[in-house]
């Protein structure tokens, strides 16, 4: 879970921006290694796979940021659900690359395991947005649910979403 990182032995140092969060930083690191590996694809595939395995790993960082600064927490969740897919989409890119020999097997499992680190970490923040959200019911109310969807809708979707049997060891 994220919790606040300590700070050089002054006492724990509280969350100020999305860049404090494990989540980001793990996927910041992997949106990384996914732009070492757009460096290197075959010509041929620099506007192409290339490019939107660059626009996909974008957004995996950039949903996690734009949905911390979101006063809702409906808001949240609907920007690390989209970071979630565009993670997903990554690893289908990263299908491709094993299927037209682009990178070795070795390479792949790696990716595809860093892959399914941020994922685990992405839905640890997922359930602790919804509990927040949970609680924050007194607090805070909507007058409109956030992009179209219910909070029926996403809890739905959060709880079907269960992300050993949608994303195991096989996938790797």
């Amino acid at each position: 879970m994220n919790t606040p990182r300590e700070s050089g032995g002054c006492g724990p140092k509280a969350f100020r921006t999305f860049e404090d969060l494990e989540v980001y930083q793990v996927a910041r690191e992997f949106r990384k290694a996914m732009y070492q590996v757009a460096r290197t694809l075959p010509d041929e595939e620099k506007f192409g796979l290339a490019s939107q395995m660059r626009r996909a790993a974008v957004s995996v960082t950039n949903n996690v940021a734009e949905g911390h600064g979101r006063f809702h927490y409906l808001e949240q969740i609907k920007f690390c659900l989209n970071a979630r897919g565009s993670l997903e989409e990554l690893i289908d890119d990263l299908n491709v690359c094993l299927d037209e020999a682009y990178l070795e097997m070795p390479e792949i499992a790696a990716l595809k395991e860093q892959a399914w680190r941020v994922y685990q970490i992405l839905n640890g923040y997922l359930r602790y947005l919804r509990q927040q959200k949970a609680g924050a019911s007194l607090r805070l109310n909507e007058s409109s649910p956030a992009y179209g969807l219910s909070e029926d809708e996403l809890d739905l979707i959060l709880n079907d979403g269960d992300s050993e049997a949608r994303f195991n060891g096989s996938t790797v």
